[in-house]
């Protein structure tokens, strides 16, 4: 459908400070606003007629701050991620009025293509992204996001906006230690309207408490500003701006707002203090400045402006109600980004070098700093120290910090850090010391960077390495195999090598797709044993199984340290029951290619998984439906599944061998089931 033409004062999106001041400044601050109020206030309209499903959250009285900031943004450089409050600067960065009303329809002509819900839009492309309802958990997007531009030599300044509410979490105070400690140019703002849904500000934190004071606590700059007089905040924020941009470094500014609305339609507000509403509306800017411009002579000029802008918004309101709804035949298909074409890997090294496999992906992640200068390793530990298990070993030294540096303990910060990175053009590889930790960031990869290509359509090419699993007697909390968890949230992929030459082959394969990848790294195989490994152009073929032995008794399948141990298990086997395995290594979790083995027990007839997780919810349990649903009718028996116990990886030598799948278990429980 064809969209209305804009309105002429709405095609100037931005304001400099030369023009601040002007009577042309002051009637495009107030065209904005008053735009932003106006589709604000119909679209709650709209949602209450039914015409918009799930909930809108609006903006009224945030306008003086969001209006003169995004004005003020460079839109072709700078990074954003708005609020829920922010409908106007999302009108202003990008996008027709009419792709903002189709996401709020979540018609077929949503930017997100109905995917995601009316709030949560933003525009990737052009480094406004767009919010998950954990709050604050999108600061770190733009950490990332102005550090990629700024690697990329552009004088990008982000913008990081959250509530008062939202300053309580977790990420915040990650966020501003990490932007301190890297020195981004990151302005964060707080949007202080004095309630979190429902919570006042002196339920939310201690009485007397100034939010900008925090600054302090991370040696950064720390402002308050009041929003309600939108020119003299323009005036404010045109001088942070081009401080902060001339002298690259974060600041905090608290900056007092109004909520005209309650938190969204469904809110009564009836916990708000008696006159607290009027007080409220009484400081509204948008009729202070209406009367202001009025006063200044241009009276007719804002009735008229006023009319234009109603009637496009209507004219819009209207394309929009008429957009055909969402087709859900395409619906599977974006929950990954499309296979990348291979990256032009140099065949080297040719010759193969006798490695263990700590050594492969050392090798191999030298061999992506080197050839891809759009790459960065970070990580705990990783830069002089070499990483806890020495991976990362010598790395620093060949390729210097900015490609190679430590993070702080700050798990989600950092991973939501790697995806602002991704999602600008650079390809992190972020190692967790333990695959552990990595719960402290499932947010973040979970919900936020796996999701990105389903509710967006960007891509996130980032690298999550994980050593993971048991063995090594290192206790509960350094010993998880978490592939059921993170693998329950869709849109990650996940390869889990069992050999030197399939972890170099997997880091490369990991590195150039276009999602979110796990390499799970089991710490028992760091170390076990050498092999050689070279450039193997045939490297993508980690998304395959790997047929390990042929047998004909059963089909096993397994994955990681466990292959080895099913190769000795299958050994014995065969020597003492003359009972053959067919072992097939996954190698790749995620997703599932099970056509090769699927062939295996069509012939075999009986179906074992083994697996170092878990029983209870493991992987194995995914691996038997999938496989017992087409073949059910041929299994000569129930399927065996060999997993670990259910319950908290043991500390004693003695106590992690019974807990975990052994060569002697595995025998033991394959002889019961043939028995």
């Amino acid at each position: 459908m064809a969209f209305p033409t804009t309105p002429a004062i709405l095609t100037q999106r931005d304001l400099t400070p030369g023009e601040l001041g002007s009577p042309e400044a002051r009637l495009r601050l107030y065209a904005w606003m008053y735009y932003s109020r106006t589709t604000d206030n119909r679209i709650l309209d709209l949602f209450r007629q039914g015409l918009i499903k799930g909930t809108v959250a609006g903006g009224q009285g945030n306008e003086g701050l969001i209006v003169p900031l995004t004005l003020l943004a460079d839109k072709a450089v700078d990074v954003i991620s708005f609020t829920h409050r922010d409908l106007g600067g999302h009108l202003i960065w990008s996008g027709h009025l009419c792709d903002h009303l189709n996401q709020y329809c979540a018609n077929a002509g949503s930017p997100t293509k109905a995917r995601e819900g009316n709030v949560h839009r933003g525009d990737p492309a052009n480094r406004s992204y767009p919010m998950i309802s954990h709050l604050g958990a999108m600061l770190s997007n733009v950490l990332g996001g102005t550090d990629s531009q700024r690697r990329k030599g552009t004088p990008a300044v982000g913008f990081a906006l959250f509530g008062d509410g939202g300053s309580s979490t977790g990420d915040v105070h990650e966020c501003l230690n990490l932007a301190a400690l890297l020195s981004l140019p990151v302005v964060f703002i707080i949007e202080n309207n004095r309630y979190a849904y429902s919570t006042p500000v002196s339920e939310q934190f201690a009485p007397e408490t100034e939010l900008w004071q925090r600054a302090a606590g991370y040696r950064i700059e720390g402002r308050k500003l009041d929003a309600t007089q939108p020119e003299t905040i323009a005036a404010e924020l045109s001088a942070i701006i081009a401080d902060v941009r001339a002298k690259p470094r974060p600041l905090l500014l608290e900056v007092n707002t109004l909520r005209l609305r309650g938190h969204a339609a469904y809110d009564t507000c009836d916990y708000l203090r008696p006159g607290e509403q009027t007080g409220f509306e009484a400081a509204d800017p948008l009729p202070k400045l209406r009367a202001a411009l009025v006063e200044a002579g241009q009276g007719d000029a804002i009735a008229a402006l006023e009319k234009e802008l109603s009637d496009f918004i209507e004219s819009c309101i209207q394309i929009a109600l008429a957009y055909p709804r969402p087709d859900p035949a395409s619906l599977a298909d974006s929950v990954y980004a499309p296979d990348a074409a291979p990256m032009p890997w140099k065949p080297e090294p040719a010759a193969p070098q006798t490695l263990n496999h700590a050594q492969a992906l050392n090798l191999a992640l030298d061999k992506i700093l080197t050839e891809r200068p759009e790459s960065l390793v970070l990580g705990q530990d990783i830069a002089t120290y070499g990483g806890a298990f020495k991976v990362t070993d010598g790395l620093l030294e060949k390729h210097g910090r900015p490609r190679v540096f430590n993070t702080p303990l700050a798990e989600s910060a950092c991973t939501g850090y790697a995806t602002g990175l991704a999602l600008n053009g650079h390809r992190p590889v972020e190692e967790f010391q333990f695959s552990d930790f990595s719960t402290e960031a499932v947010t973040q990869i979970g919900l936020n960077a796996a999701t990105y290509r389903f509710r967006s359509g960007a891509k996130v090419p980032v690298v999550y390495r994980f050593p993971c699993g048991g063995g090594l007697t290192f206790g509960s909390f350094h010993s998880q195999e978490l592939e059921s968890l993170f693998l329950s949230l869709p849109g990650l992929k996940a390869l889990y090598p069992s050999t030197p030459q399939d972890a170099f082959n997997a880091l490369l394969a990991a590195y150039e797709d276009d999602n979110p990848v796990i390499l799970f790294e089991h710490k028992g195989l760091y170390r076990r044993g050498k092999a050689p490994v070279a450039f193997d152009a045939n490297y993508r073929s980690v998304w395959q199984p790997r047929h390990v032995r042929a047998g004909q008794s059963a089909t096993l399948v397994t994955y990681g340290e466990m292959v080895h141990l099913a190769e000795e298990a299958a050994a014995y086997l065969a020597d003492e029951y003359d009972f053959t395995l067919d072992i097939w290594d996954l190698r790749a979790l995620a997703p599932l290619k099970l056509e090769q083995i699927e062939a295996s027990l069509a012939r075999t007839h009986r179906l074992i998984v083994l697996h170092e997780g878990r029983r209870t919810h493991g992987f194995g349990a995914e691996l038997v439906s999938r496989l017992t649903e087409k073949h059910f009718f041929n299994l000569e028996a129930a399927p065996l599944r060999i997993a670990a116990l259910d319950m908290p990886v043991p500390f004693a030598p003695e106590l992690e061998y019974a807990y975990r799948p052994t060569r002697d278990s595995i025998i033991a429980q394959i002889a019961d089931w043939i028995g």
